[in-house]
Order: C-alpha cells, then sequence, then structure tokens
C-alpha cells in the first residue's frame, strides 16, 4: 500500500510560498514606509 500525502498543513510547498509571501510582504511595507516618510501604524491611523 502506498500511503498518500495530503496537501493541506505544514508542507515543504505551502511552507516555502509562506515564507515567500512573508518576504514580499515585509517589502512593500518597507517601500510603503519610505516613500511615505510614516511608519506602519501612522499609515494606519494609530499613532
Amino acid at each position: 500500500m502506498t500511503e498518500e500525502q495530503g496537501k493541506l498543513g505544514f508542507t515543504q510547498f505551502a511552507e516555502n510560498w509562506n515564507g515567500r509571501l512573508a518576504m514580499l510582504g515585509f517589502l512593500v511595507g518597507l517601500a510603503t514606509e519610505f516613500l511615505t516618510g510614516k511608519g506602519i501604524l501612522s499609515q494606519l491611523g494609530l499613532m
């Protein structure tokens, strides 16, 4: 019998995409802060 792996959960594929999207989000946040001169909390109206 062969064991089928699930497509959900902590798979290597999911973790790779999670890391890539996190790095992209961090880069967009830094670029937005650089272009506007305001921090993330100021942009959200929390400060």
